[in-house]
């Protein structure tokens, strides 16, 4: 086959491609500039364009999946070729950069689990962008999507270095990255990719975080995530899930999920079903899920032996006394009781009777100790509410400090994870595994995701759902997953912004903006533009010599991302602004009327009360756009205009960190959502909940209810971009 196309112009994805496959082409730089490449096949067919000739070479290919092993993955990777174009677009090459590297944080490949034509369009799109990229590689700034290049750089290196000799010349960075990616590594160093998971951005050396867990042995690291169902997940909850996943990955071990059901005052079936639906969108890959519930029986019979050896007795000292006993260090009465007495009063405790009610049983650790979690905690107590999963089957129910050395012990677990605030919890639990007769498991400790003006509290947060502050658990100002993601969050720069933070012990305050900042270098080369004006006292512009009958023009949805559609603009002679604009224009102002040209206004109508009614204007669409001081966004005086609800919200309290005497009730913010009436253009009818989309010159929305009907408006919430001022002081 012959390849021709224009000296200055080769299509380079089409040429990798062809080198990767091993599929020969005579190459002709013999067409004019500006033509478009054509390949000549044997049997004297052409065809013409670079992404024509390159889907051909991929459908010819005898590597699997090169052009997708489905109708769905052949789409998917005629999306990326669309995109790849952004490479060449000088002005928004590093924001590509910005938003494959978020897409790669949980994909080896663009598209399935093998290189495609999709992966050749884009890395051709990085290796010509030469010394550009490779200072952005060298960087560090984009780990994830360096580390995709240097993979494919390492694994085609004959071919591809081949490819850069001839075609990029001194412009490539492919050999240099090739030859970086074959430096040897240590088995903790190397790059790896989880298929939906989460895996640690080791590219060249460089890593987001890098920890050791102690004793750890790869293949047979065990870890869990242990949610209590008493809430749904929030951020805080996710860097645990995540680390855990990170670990997993990095040991070549598993993870499993329990959930933590020991509590039926505040549990339930629906927290439980929504856990899961946030474990899945964060893509942990977990190996199987079990319930602290189900070891009920065997936590009761270890209960009973640490009674019997005198390891643990049953108390009734009331709470408060109690309490204040293990404040100042002052042994229980109870705690030399027989253990005939002890085994007694735990019948009475698993019966539910009237004593046992009165009783809880604790362990005989050290009531002197300076660690007041060594003071003889609460192992049992009792509870008379049914449980979520087994009725009320049992009138007795174990702590956490109980239960979890038990449990993590009895599955294998490994390593436990969990955040420093646990610290001085931490020879608790070591004490009684050894008083259980179990062998050690390790504790990893890592520092809470704090966010400023956020409670993080399940129990603080459960007070503005039952209050009304809120709408549910997913409404859109709490910290918990459905929420950020119902307020526009990509789930990839949650994991992003998480995975930065790594496993450090150093508490930190984070601020909410920089995760906000991720998002929006994830949707702002992707997400459609529209355009929308505020529908009080808005104004009306007549332009005189305006087309009176209007008329329809197709125009891209965004100007650098073809993947984002077309919509249909109508232009007339009598269009909408905003009152703000309008205050800002003078009486024979050029302005400039996006996607259409200059106008002049010649006339401000108002009426008595000074406030402009009207503005008057010609055409001067000849006007130099590049010399006016306002550009405008403007909608056509139609019928088809759609009704719109923009919806702001403020943080849920005024402080922007708890101090932890202090009451949150005291500091909850009067006013966290605010909703303006607009209008926009028709096509955003068409617009399905959880769309993304840019609103020109008012920043980024996520659709929360779609046109149901005509005069229900559509609901768009604003998705902050880390540069937002809110009303919180």
């Amino acid at each position: 086959m012959e390849l021709h196309f224009a000296a200055d112009s080769p299509p380079l994805p089409a040429i990798a491609a062809a080198k990767i496959a091993g599929i020969s082409l005579v190459a002709k730089p013999t067409l004019p500039s500006v033509s478009p490449p054509a390949l000549s096949l044997e049997t004297g067919q052409r065809l013409h364009g670079a992404n024509v000739i390159l889907r051909y070479i991929g459908r010819i290919s005898s590597i699997p999946g090169f052009y997708g092993q489905d109708a769905y993955q052949t789409s998917q990777i005629d999306e990326w070729l669309d995109y790849a174009l952004i490479f060449g677009s000088g002005s928004e090459f590093e924001g590509a950069c910005g938003f494959v590297d978020g897409y790669l944080l949980l994909n080896t490949f663009l598209v399935g689990n093998n290189l495609s034509i999709a992966d050749v369009a884009v890395w051709t799109g990085l290796a010509g962008a030469g010394q550009r990229w490779e200072s952005l590689r060298k960087s560090k700034k984009y780990q994830n999507l360096a580390r995709w290049f240097n993979s494919i750089s390492a694994e085609y290196d004959a071919p591809l270095s081949e490819f850069s000799t001839t075609y990029l010349g001194k412009r490539g960075s492919a050999k240099a990255a090739a030859s970086k990616s074959k430096e040897p590594q240590s088995s903790n160093s190397r790059s790896t990719a989880v298929e939906n998971g989460v895996h640690s951005t080791e590219t060249s050396g460089a890593r987001t975080f890098e920890v050791d867990l102690p004793d750890a042995e790869v293949g047979k690291v065990k870890l869990r995530f242990a949610p209590e169902p008493s809430g749904y997940l929030h951020i805080g909850h996710s860097k645990a899930a995540l680390l855990n996943q990170y670990f997993a990955d990095r040991y070549k071990g598993q993870v499993i999920v329990r959930f933590d059901d020991t509590n039926p005052d505040k549990e339930s079936s629906e927290f439980v079903d929504n856990l899961l639906k946030d474990i899945e969108t964060l893509g942990i890959k977990y190996s199987e899920i079990t319930y602290t519930s189900d070891h009920f029986p065997q936590l009761m019979k270890m209960a009973e032996k640490l009674i019997r050896e005198g390891k643990a007795y049953v108390d009734d000292t009331p709470r408060e006394k109690m309490q204040q006993e293990r404040m100042d260090g002052i042994e229980s009465s109870c705690r030399n009781n027989s253990v005939e007495e002890n085994l007694k009063l735990w019948k009475e405790m698993i019966a539910g009777s009237e004593r046992g009610l009165m009783c809880c049983v604790r362990g005989k650790l050290n009531m002197q100790d300076p660690n007041k979690s060594l003071r003889d905690p609460v192992y049992y107590r009792c509870n008379l509410t049914p449980h979520h999963r087994i009725g009320a089957k049992y009138k007795i129910y174990p702590t956490y400090d109980f239960c979890c050395p038990f449990v993590d012990a009895v599955e294998g677990i490994t390593h436990a994870l969990r955040s420093s605030e646990y610290h001085d919890r931490n020879d608790q639990y070591y004490r009684i595994q050894t008083d259980m007769g179990f062998r050690k498991v390790h504790i990893y400790e890592f520092s809470r995701l704090n966010m400023v003006y956020t409670l993080l509290s399940k129990r603080k947060l459960l007070w503005f759902v039952q209050n009304g502050k809120v709408e549910s658990w997913d409404d859109p100002r709490f910290p918990t997953v459905q929420g950020i993601v119902r307020r526009g969050l990509k789930i990839e720069a949650l994991i992003q912004f998480i995975l930065e933070q790594g496993a450090s012990k150093n508490l930190n305050l984070m601020e909410w903006d920089k995760l906000w900042a991720i998002n929006k270098k994830i949707i702002d080369p992707v997400c459609p533009r529209h355009t929308a004006v505020i529908e009080e006292r808005r104004v009306l512009l007549v332009l005189n010599d305006g087309p009176k009958d209007p008329f329809v023009r197709i125009l891209p949805k965004h100007k650098k991302y073809e993947g984002a559609g077309e919509k249909a603009v109508t232009y007339s002679n009598r269009l909408w602004i905003e009152y703000a604009d309008a205050e800002s224009i003078s009486v024979n102002e050029e302005i400039t009327l996006k996607d259409w040209g200059n106008a002049i206004v010649k006339e401000i109508k108002k009426d008595e009360n000074g406030i402009i009614t009207q503005l008057v204007g010609v055409l001067h669409l000849e006007g130099n756009v590049k010399k006016t001081k306002l550009k405008l966004t403007w909608l056509p005086d139609a019928n088809e205009l759609v009704r719109l609800t923009l919806v702001d919200f403020d943080y849920l309290i005024t402080k922007k960190k708890l101090e932890e005497d202090e009451d949150f009730v005291d500091v909850v913010n009067p006013c966290t959502r605010t909703e303006t009436s607009a209008l926009g253009e028709s096509d955003m009818r068409n617009l399905k909940r959880g769309d993304v989309i840019q609103l020109e010159r008012k920043g980024y929305y996520r659709c929360d209810v779609p046109m149901i009907r005509p005069s229900k408006p559509i609901v768009l919430f604003a998705i902050p971009d880390g540069k937002q001022q809110t009303v919180a002081k």
